[in-house]
Parts: C-alpha cells; sequence; structure tokens
C-alpha cells in the first residue's frame, strides 16, 4: 500500500505520543521507550510527542529518556520552554500546537503512535482529537477504545456475544456517597469473601484490591473510587491468568496463548512494574486443554470485533482452577509495549519479531484510515 505523504526522505513520520493524565503514565513512557529503540530508523522519522501528568503537551528530547531506559520507572519528563495546547488542524491533516509566546506546529507526521495507557489515552479521547484531524493513528478508533476501557460496559456486551465474564456488581460513587452502609451490606449480600475491588476505567491493576476480610472492605472501596466514579465488584476466582495477543482490522488474527503467573497475592501494579520477581511469563501456555485453548482464540477475535476494536489489543481470561471455566477478563486496546510485555512477547513467539509487529502496526493504521477518508461526511441533496 502506498504511504500517504511520505518525508522528503520517504520514510514514514511517525509521531510517538506518551505520557498522559492517567494512573499509567510511567507505564506508557516504559512502552514508548521501547517502541522508539524497536521502530526501524531506515523506515522511519520519529518525532517524541509527551504528555506530563497535568495534561502538557512538550516535545521531549530524546537523550534523557533514554539515559533512564534500564529503570523506566524513573523516568520524568522534562520540563520544557516548549509546552503548548493543540488543536487540530485537519486541511494539513496534523495538530497544530499553540506556544505561549508564539503559534508553532507540532511536526508534520504520517502517523500517530499513541502509547497511551488508561484515562485521556486508552479511553477515545486523543482518539477524537486525532479523527478530527484526519491524522492515521495506531489501535482501535472512539467507541473501540471507549468500550475496551470501560470494564462495566464491555463486559455486558460481551455477556450478549455469548461470553462467560466473571460475576461482577457495578457501584457508583453517587450511591457509595449516599448510602455506603447500605451498598457494602449489598456486596455482602451478593457475594462472599474474598473479592475484587477495581475502578470500571483503569488499567495495569491501578486501584485495584483483593479484600479478603471485612475490615478492607471500605478503605479499598474509597480507594478505588479514587480514579473512578464507577467501580466494579468482582467475584474472586483461583485461576490462572492466560493471555492472547490480536492483531489486524478485519481479518484478525491472534498469536499462541501465554500465561502471566504473578508470585504476589495477584497480579497487581507492583507484580507487573516494580517487582522485578513479581511475575513470571509461561509462553506458549503449558498443560491447557485444547479445548481451552480453542476458545480462547475463538473468544479473542469475537470480543475484538464485538467491541469494534481495531489494530490490536491483549485479551486476558481466567481459567478457574476448580471449576475448569474460562471467564474473559478484560481486553486492552494499548497493551504494554515494554520489553518484558506480554503483547509484543506472545508475537515473537508466534513468529512475529518487535520491530515487525511495528511495522504491521503502523501499516493497519494507514489502511484504517484510507477507508474512513473514503467513506461520505455530507449529503448531496438531489
Amino acid at each position: 500500500m502506498s504511504r500517504k505523504e511520505p518525508g522528503s526522505t520517504g520514510k514514514v513520520r511517525v509521531g510517538l505520543l506518551f505520557g498522559g493524565r492517567s494512573g499509567e503514565h510511567e507505564v506508557s513512557i516504559a512502552s514508548a521507550l521501547s517502541v522508539y529503540k524497536f521502530l526501524d530508523p531506515a523506515k522511519y522519522d520519529v518525532t517524541l510527542i509527551a504528555i506530563d501528568p497535568t495534561g502538557r503537551w512538550v516535545l521531549p528530547d530524546p537523550a534523557p529518556l533514554l539515559a533512564q531506559a534500564a529503570n523506566p520507572m524513573h523516568v520524568r519528563i522534562a520540563e520544557s520552554k516548549e509546552d503548548f495546547s493543540v488543536v487540530p488542524y485537519p486541511n494539513k491533516t496534523q495538530l497544530a500546537s499553540l506556544a505561549p509566546s508564539s503559534p508553532t506546529q507540532i511536526p508534520r507526521v504520517d502517523v500517530i503512535f499513541p502509547v497511551l495507557h488508561g484515562t485521556y489515552g486508552e479511553d477515545g479521547t486523543v482518539q477524537g482529537l486525532l479523527e478530527l484531524a484526519q491524522i492515521p493513528y495506531v489501535g482501535s478508533g472512539v467507541l473501540g477504545s471507549a468500550l475496551g476501557m470501560d470494564k462495566e460496559v464491555s463486559r455486558r456486551l460481551l455477556s450478549t456475544a455469548g461470553i462467560a465474564t466473571v460475576p461482577t456488581l457495578c457501584l457508583r460513587h453517587y450511591e457509595y456517597q449516599a448510602a455506603s452502609e447500605a451498598v457494602e451490606a449489598r456486596i455482602y449480600k451478593e457475594f462472599a469473601l474474598p473479592v475484587f475491588i477495581k475502578p470500571a476505567n483503569a488499567g495495569s491493576s491501578v486501584g485495584v484490591h483483593k479484600v479478603k476480610k471485612a475490615d478492607d472492605l471500605a478503605p479499598a472501596l474509597r480507594d478505588a473510587f479514587a480514579f473512578d466514579s464507577k467501580v466494579l465488584v468482582e467475584k474472586a476466582v483461583s485461576a490462572r491468568e492466560l493471555e492472547i495477543s490480536v492483531l489486524g482490522n478485519d481479518h484478525p488474527k491472534v498469536s499462541v496463548v501465554g500465561e502471566a503467573i504473578p508470585h504476589h497475592e495477584f497480579y497487581s501494579y507492583e507484580a507487573k512494574y516494580l517487582d522485578e520477581n513479581g511475575v513470571s511469563f509461561r509462553i506458549p501456555a503449558q498443560d491447557v486443554p485444547e479445548a481451552i485453548l480453542a476458545q480462547i482464540n475463538t473468544w479473542a477475535i469475537l470480543a475484538f470485533r464485538t467491541l469494534e476494536c481495531r489494530g490490536m489489543a491483549r485479551v486476558d481470561f481466567f481459567l478457574d482452577r476448580d471449576s475448569g471455566k474460562l471467564y474473559l477478563n478484560e481486553i486492552n486496546t494499548i497493551p504494554g509495549f515494554t520489553s518484558v510485555s506480554m503483547y509484543p512477547k506472545m508475537w515473537e513467539a508466534s513468529g512475529l519479531s518487535y520491530a515487525h509487529l511495528l511495522d504491521e502496526l503502523i501499516q493497519l493504521a494507514l489502511q484504517n484510515h484510507q477507508m474512513r477518508r473514503a467513506l461520505k461526511t455530507s449529503y448531496d441533496r438531489p
């Protein structure tokens, strides 16, 4: 496929967008550093576009970020005099920027690669901005991103598609504020401890707690509500955590199945990112019945299509050790891209290298944009 207006060098100009206003800010930086290192400089001219935790957009120097590559969780987006607000510039299919001193422009790009995890990045907000600017971008669109981010809404849709999910109760912040004791009594009525408490719109296990005794329920709910106005109470299942990567647009394909084996109480944020011994991976997963593997493959693609995903997703499953029942836990439309992240590692185990995976994702983004640009946006009356 011909690329849209490549730069004078013939390379594709990629804007690598990362950071963001979410509890996964540091994870996003770590993922972006990994993507930056694996984008082939013979094929791509890369512009780093960072969003700091307050929402400031900056064009950072890559050198300070790469200097911390050995310990990316310590990386911070440096102060910059060139912070700016961003507006769509659809006639030029780019983002224009308004600097404090004078108008300027973000360097022209052919495609944006958003490596923004969590709120204000993985939930459709940035995707909407890029749609307005008419810029191709990697991954799902506004609807797919929003559905994938909201675990409560996505589970309702998955259920209608015949995909099993863990029994869950959804709580609203206003309900809990008005009658906390009644809400807690409702939880005890529907579930026996332990239960998981998690924000409906978050990732990387931010704000997630496993509650094993009554005294821990209220603090767990308060912390989860600090990250979202909608919180899920989920039956705790003694389960193996199986994952699969999906790649594609209209004809998605799946990787081998992998297994995450946490060495903490559960697959927490600390186990994922702070403790180098917090989790181990088995790729491909071992001793999983063929029927279960087949069901994971089928459900992963069905979930990808049901939730209107594009480009990529990592789909996480629970395999109940007691009953042998399979549950779909969640879908991640911008999965982690660090050197130890499951999404690229499962593709590597399937024969697709990290660098070639990035190539495919960028081509999928350009193809999807070309398809959308062919659609009419006005009605010519006869």
